[in-house]
């Protein structure tokens, strides 16, 4: 047999070759296997923190966020009632954070503070004022009437640190009575105007009265908002309301949010804040080819592009000479402010997001349903359509009413808006709420506030709730003020003329603008 059949199939380097591939492999699995079991042994014995764990609160460090125990598993399970061990802290933490308290510190710069003139509920309140704690604010002025002015929301109002309540008493009525508003003329066109008008004015006044309080408290910064507004600090580094203002030029007075209006997909919602994630886009963040060309189909045959205001709402800087400029703005006497509009940030606007919202609104307006006396109480549009269908139609209208003008039934119509950018979805309030709700914060508030009143303050809160009914059932507590004002007015001094020059008028909810390009103003009749 020849020679060269005896030769090797494979040259020798072949062999080392394939051992070190093999040695390299087997390396390359145990290093990240010996890796693991390290981190295994130092978190056994307790040199190594989880993530999953590291910011969970105490008495939670065996599980993940979500599973069955929370800030309250310790005792969950220990007793009858959860509201007994809720109440022994008065201070709660946000969830899954160890040792962030909601109640921020008072070194944290710059210090916010929100102002409101609120009827509501604590279902209401709550979650919208420990959400603007959680992205920044510190401080909430509440001027109360009607259910929000009640000893059992009252008391749990006053128990949270940095909230201040103030009643619609007979005191504060004669106190804005002296008020410099009512001999000026910026706000004089809404003076003696039933419902929405009345609102208006009782708003600036309380406005005002904050700013006194907010610069007491050694607040930087104010901001008007209702209750079914939430501030959505988008575009910062992070999702805070105060870092925001943070990075604000320290030239600027004012910073304008626009805002972004509910665009609810169903009937049923109870719970706006944690069910609603839809909004239509105001016309400030839209390109405008994109909005006056698709005006006719966002606006859905209703009056104009939102139901209600399009004008968002502002943050002031505190300084002298500061005024509110209606419910949206703030002015100074001294000077035209520096104001600048944010293109991210936003006013999330939860307006009609509630079937139950047509007859309420109804029932805190005595007009009569007709065409000509809805001017007087209403200054947008659809808030006189929605007010005659309350106050006129049947329930099963009502319902095809509210399905025809304000619920996003129409998924192709919804895929082709959200595809344009008109509207959009924002989840992070969402998150944010619920997240405070399943941490137990709300029921911890409700369970720490006290259980009992002393006699004085039993009769001191029974004569406050009394008279913000009382307030309200006369319905124009703006038109006696300024009765009262009038009468005193003769002893005022009349303002310097270079304060007169900056009396711009206040700035009432305006309408975005129509197809034709025009804002629609408040009627003044």
């Amino acid at each position: 047999m020849p020679n060269h059949l005896h030769a090797p199939l494979r040259p020798p380097s072949s062999s080392s070759s394939q051992s070190f591939t093999s040695k390299l492999f087997l390396l390359l699995t145990l290093l990240p296997l010996s890796l693991a079991a390290l981190a295994f042994l130092l978190q056994w014995r307790g040199g190594l923190n989880d993530p999953t764990t590291r910011w969970a609160p105490p008495g939670s460090d065996k599980l993940f966020p979500g599973m069955d125990a929370s800030p309250l598993s310790a005792v969950a399970h220990s007793s009858p009632s959860d509201c007994v061990n809720l109440g022994r802290s008065a201070s709660p933490s946000f969830p899954y954070y160890h040792d962030w308290k909601v109640d921020f510190g008072s070194n944290l710069k710059p210090k916010i503070c929100i102002t409101t003139s609120t009827s509501a509920g604590l279902e209401q309140i709550l979650p919208w004022m420990f959400y603007h704690k959680t992205i920044g604010v510190s401080t909430f002025f509440l001027f109360v009437e009607g259910k929000a002015a009640s000893p059992e929301v009252t008391k749990v109002l006053e128990s949270i640190p940095g909230v201040k309540v103030i009643y619609r008493t007979r005191e504060l009525e004669e106190k804005q009575a002296k008020s410099r508003i009512w001999n000026e003329t910026w706000l004089s066109s809404f003076f003696y105007k039933p419902c929405n008008y009345e609102l208006f004015v009782k708003q600036s006044l309380n406005m005002e009265m904050a700013i006194v309080m907010a610069r007491d408290a050694g607040m930087d910064w104010i901001l008007h908002l209702d209750t079914d507004e939430l501030i959505h600090p988008a575009g910062g580094r992070e999702y805070s309301l105060r870092q925001l203002l943070l990075d604000v030029p320290g030239n600027v007075d004012m910073v304008i949010f626009p805002n972004y209006e509910s665009s609810v997909e169903r009937d049923d919602i109870k719970e706006p804040f944690t069910e609603v994630s839809m909004f239509k886009r105001n016309y400030d963040h839209l390109p405008k080819d994109t909005y006056f060309g698709m005006y006719k189909e966002s606006t859905r045959g209703n009056p104009n592009y939102f139901l209600t205001y399009g004008n968002g709402k502002s943050v002031a800087r505190i300084q002298d000479h500061l005024r509110p400029n209606g419910a949206h703005r703030w002015h100074n006497y001294m000077k035209t402010p520096n104001e600048i509009k944010l293109e991210e940030a936003a006013v999330l606007h939860y307006t009609y997001s509630k079937f139950s919202d047509l007859t309420s609104r109804r029932d805190r307006c005595g007009c009569k349903p007709t065409k000509e006396d809805v001017k007087r109480c209403f200054m947008l549009e659809f808030d006189r359509s929605a007010f005659v269908i309350a106050s006129t139609a049947t329930q099963e209208e009502m319902k095809n009413w509210y399905h025809e003008h304000v619920v996003w039934g129409d998924k192709d119509l919804k895929m082709k808006l959200l595809r344009k950018g008109i509207l959009t979805r924002i989840y992070a309030p969402m998150v944010i709420i619920q997240g405070l709700r399943e941490s137990g914060v709300f029921k911890s508030v409700i369970a720490s506030a006290p259980t009992t009143l002393s006699k004085q303050k039993f009769l001191s809160t029974i004569e406050k709730s009394n008279s913000s009914r009382a307030v309200a059932s006369e319905s124009l507590p703006s038109r006696k003020i300024g009765r009262i004002k009038i009468s005193q007015s003769t002893v005022r001094k009349i303002l310097d003329t270079e304060s007169l020059a900056f009396q711009e008028a206040a700035v009432p909810p305006l309408s975005p603008p129509g197809s034709n390009g025009a804002h629609f103003a408040a009627e003044a009749y």
